[in-house]
C-alpha cells in the first residue's frame, strides 16, 4: 500500500498517560473473576503497548492498521486485550469473559482472534516470526512497519540472538523491537540470574541495530526514539520498566508473575493507581 494511503497518527502523552491508568484498572477488574491473572507483566509493558497502538502504528483511511504489532512476551496478553477493546477492536463481552469457560481470549494472544497477529507465549519466537514477516515485506516491495514488544527474559533464548543478527544483515529496516527491560522473569531479578545477559545496547549496536534506551514508562520519550530514528537499520527500543508498575505491593515482586489480588488488595490498587502520575 503506497504511503500516501495512510493516515499519520495523531499522538497525545497525556491522553495516553491517562489511558494507560483507565487500562490497568481494567485489567484488575478482570483479575477479580479470575484465580490468577498476569496482571505485572501487563503493567510493564503498558506504555510501550499503548505508544505503539495509538501512537506510532498507520491506519488506512477505513480505519484498518497498515502496520503490524506482535506481543512475543504473551503473558503481557492483557494489556494488548485491553488496548484493542478501546480500539473497538475487541468487545467489551470479550474482556469479561478472557480465561473462562465460554470466552475467546487465553492467557496469551492466539493468531486468527480479532487484532492478533501471532500466537505467543512460548518465548523466544516473537523477533523471529517478524523477521520472517520483514523479508516477505522486502520481496513484495511492501511499506509496513513491524513493531514487536519482548521481555527481557526471553532474550536468553538462542533464537532471538539469532534474529538480533539477521536482521541488520538483512537490511530489514521496517522492524522496530522494543526491550521490556524490567529486569524480572518468573521467579526473580535478571541481572542476578544470567549477569552476563547485560548489557544489551552495547552487544546489539554492534550486530547493527540503531539502539536506544529510555523510560519505558514515559510515552513521549517512547514515541520521540521510534519517530527520530535514521530508519538505516533496524530499530531496537530498551525501555526500562517496572514490573508491576502503579501498585506498590506489586512492583518488582515475583510473586506477582501470576496472581490475582484479594478484595482488600484490589481495592488498594485502584486507590494507588487514582492517586499516580
Amino acid at each position: 500500500m503506497p504511503t500516501a494511503q495512510y493516515t499519520p497518527p495523531v499522538f497525545d502523552a497525556v491522553a495516553t498517560r491517562q489511558r494507560c491508568k483507565r487500562m490497568r484498572k481494567r485489567i484488575l477488574d478482570v483479575s477479580q473473576k479470575l484465580g490468577a491473572l498476569h496482571i505485572a507483566p501487563a503493567f510493564s509493558c503498558m506504555e510501550l503497548v499503548n505508544t505503539i497502538y495509538f501512537g506510532l502504528m498507520r491506519r488506512a483511511a477505513d480505519g484498518s492498521s497498515c502496520d503490524t504489532f506482535v506481543l512475543s512476551k504473551g503473558h503481557g496478553a492483557m494489556a494488548q486485550f485491553v488496548a484493542l477493546e478501546e480500539l473497538g477492536v475487541l468487545t467489551h463481552e470479550d474482556i469479561e469473559k478472557c480465561c473462562q469457560l465460554g470466552g475467546r481470549l487465553g492467557g496469551h494472544p492466539d493468531y486468527g482472534l480479532p487484532g492478533i497477529e501471532a500466537s505467543t507465549g512460548s518465548l523466544g519466537h516473537g523477533l523471529p516470526m517478524v523477521l520472517g514477516m520483514a523479508l516477505a515485506d522486502k520481496v513484495r516491495g511492501e511499506d509496513r512497519r513491524i513493531y514487536v514488544v519482548m521481555s527481557d527474559g526471553e532474550l536468553q533464548e538462542g533464537s532471538v540472538w539469532e534474529s538480533l543478527l539477521l536482521a541488520p544483515s538483512q537490511g530489514l529496516k521496517n522492524i522496530v523491537a522494543f526491550i521490556d527491560l524490567n529486569d524480572f522473569q518468573s521467579r526473580g531479578q535478571t541481572s542476578k540470574i544470567h549477569p552476563n545477559f547485560y548489557p544489551v545496547d552495547a552487544k546489539t549496536r554492534a550486530f547493527g541495530w540503531e539502539t536506544v534506551e529510555i523510560d519505558g514508562h514515559d510515552p513521549q520519550a517512547i514515541y520521540d526514539a521510534v519517530t527520530s530514528r535514521s530508519g538505516k537499520a533496524p530499530t531496537l527500543v530498551i525501555g526500562k520498566t517496572i514490573k508491576g508498575k502503579g501498585v506498590s505491593y506489586m512492583e518488582n515482586k515475583p510473586i506477582w508473575h501470576y496472581r490475582s489480588p484479594n478484595p482488600d488488595e484490589y481495592q488498594q490498587a485502584l486507590k494507588e493507581l487514582e492517586v499516580s502520575e
